[in-house]
């Protein structure tokens, strides 16, 4: 019996959507070769990670041994898959494999890094083979919502591993290869031991939809608009630009394409030569001189994105554009599980200004770029895997996932973050569980979740904050009185009097009771007056902030 394995451990993207990272490995137990496929980020948000500007995996496992590393392989260019590259590659310095427009995306983001740009290395669709240790990789055609994304047929000693990466059924997707059934066909027909498959729409009963599917309402929709007319969706769906900016032409509208990510998308679709009649576009400079009524502007921002452009017009203006009413705003886009907050608040500002907001509530406006689940029933019958792994979905779509493929009478796993799977026999086993985790890019800092940051700066945000400062003479006594900083609380409490003014006096009285003792010990000083302020706010404003205390002690040399 052979002591090698085919191992598959998702350390992101499995139990949740977004910060996708999964890695596979074939060899002697613990001593096996692996590959990461895409390495992904999430976007915080002001409840649970307050001022933290993206998350990533932790990759603490994988780093351990990145000198059995042999790659990591990128599906496409979506900040879930690719924007974590820059961050993290330092931690592994392994060669980058992908497309040639992800691989422009990528070499940006490793060069903004300050990381080598030469490590990302530009490789073929399939035929094209990728052959590094036990592995034999292609990158297989998909249809997604952005040119040349890509599954990965993986090709162990153990058997072959089809990974999806994020995918649909459309055969005309306008930018981009057509998901061809053919080449799945044939790759089944060779044997599949185990289908990893994108689970985001599982729970959507009817058969997906095409992205040829939408011009003809769209291009009715901006006809039939009187004042300017705004569009947003995501930046990378550059089919999508396309068809927003042909519609606004054939209505007779100048573009202007507003928000640095939207340009850099466009721009490296055509540098890419993927983009042939991309309709022609107008500076926001020159723009401002073109009547709003011949006017549309394509914008960042349909998640709800402060800094994006759709949220700076919804406050006022944006590079001196602002909206009015009689103005049509079209979210061509749909909104992410976590972001409705954040859009409903622009939808609001929008509507209070008057301007007409659209979105695609009746299916016209956006189509989804993941496979609903008879596209995934398809796939399945297509592949006939020997296996199925469910990934790239909260926990729900996991099981429901592993459901469908079950009642087809296909060996299913259900394996979140940190659960290896031992995928060389017959079934997949769980060969252990890894702790796994988040990584936080704060600033230009980068710490674990676990570190404490953002539970502390939570506790601030919370509780509110006090600083006393307070000065120790020679003779080991007070010099003066305590002087309390008080940030994010209530002014006044319930003695209708300054909070600062009413915690210094008591901390006055305090230290008028304590002994020389507790005088002489910063650390016993520090506690006594920490209490006593918490005593003061609970009993003034009911709250129990966070409390910081300075003590400086004037030498007697």
């Amino acid at each position: 019996m052979s002591s090698e394995r085919l191992i598959y451990l998702p350390l992101g993207g499995a139990g949740e959507v977004g910060m996708n990272a999964y890695v596979y490995g074939y060899g002697p137990k613990n001593r096996e070769r692996y590959i990461l496929v895409d390495i992904g980020v999430t976007f915080p948000d002001m409840d649970g990670t307050p001022g933290v500007d993206l998350i990533m995996a932790d990759i603490a496992w994988l780093e351990e041994r990145r000198d059995r590393l042999e790659a990591i392989f990128i599906t496409h260019a979506h900040e879930d898959h690719v924007g974590g590259l820059g961050h993290l590659w330092s931690r592994l310095r392994a060669p980058v494999y992908t497309r040639d427009f992800t691989a422009r995306i990528a070499i940006k983001k490793m060069i903004e890094a300050g990381q080598p740009a030469d490590q990302v290395i530009t490789v073929g669709a399939m035929p094209d083979t990728v052959e590094l240790g036990p592995f034999r990789v292609q990158f297989v055609p998909v249809s997604h919502s952005l040119p040349e994304a890509s599954g990965l047929l993986i090709e162990t000693p153990a058997g072959r591993i089809l990974h999806t990466g994020d995918f649909k059924l459309d055969m005309a997707p306008g930018v981009g290869e057509p998901f061809d059934e053919d080449l799945f066909h044939s790759i089944g027909k060779r044997g599949v031991k185990a289908l990893v498959c994108d689970s985001t729409n599982i729970f959507s009963l009817h058969p997906g939809r095409s992205e040829s599917s939408l011009p003809t309402a769209i291009t009715e929709l901006v006809r039939g608009a009187e004042g300017m007319v705004v569009a947003t969706t995501f930046a990378s769906n550059v089919a999508r630009v396309r068809t927003l900016a042909k519609a606004a032409r054939a209505a007779g509208r100048s573009v202007c394409l507003l928000g640095r990510a939207m340009q850099t998308m466009v721009r490296t679709a055509t540098e890419a030569k993927l983009l042939h009649d991309f309709p022609p576009t107008v500076s926001a400079e020159e723009a401002k001189d073109i009547p709003r009524e011949s006017l549309m502007l394509i914008v960042t921002g349909s998640q709800g994105e402060r800094r994006a452009a759709s949220a700076q017009l919804s406050r006022g203006s944006y590079l001196g554009f602002t909206l009015k009413e009689g103005d049509l705003f079209l979210f061509s886009s749909m909104t992410i599980p976590g972001n409705e907050r954040g859009v409903l608040k622009i939808v609001n500002a929008y509507s209070e200004m008057g301007v007409d907001v659209v979105d695609n509530t009746q299916g016209a406006f956006h189509v989804s770029g993941h496979a609903n689940r008879p596209d995934l029933e398809r796939m399945h019958d297509l592949v006939r895997p020997q296996m199925l792994i469910p990934m790239h979905g909260e926990h729900r779509h996991l099981r429901q996932h592993a459901r469908l493929g079950a009642a087809r009478g296909i060996t299913t796993a259900i394996a979140p973050n940190g659960t290896m799977l031992d995928l060389t026999g017959a079934e997949p086993v769980v060969a252990e569980y890894i702790d796994t985790g988040r990584l936080y890019l704060d600033g230009t800092a980068i710490y674990g979740a676990m570190d404490g940051v953002v539970r502390e700066r939570m506790k601030l945000a919370l509780n509110g904050h006090v600083v006393v400062t307070l000065i120790i003479d020679e003779d080991g006594l007070p010099m003066g009185e305590a002087w309390a900083d008080c940030q994010g609380l209530a002014r006044e409490g319930r003695a209708r009097r300054p909070l600062a003014e009413v915690i210094e006096e008591e901390l006055g009285a305090e230290l008028e009771r304590v002994g020389r003792k507790i005088l002489a010990s910063d650390d016993r000083l520090s506690e006594t007056l920490k209490r006593r302020v918490r005593h003061v706010c609970v009993d003034q404003i009911g709250k129990k902030p966070e409390v910081t205390i300075v003590i400086s002690r004037l030498s007697d040399e």
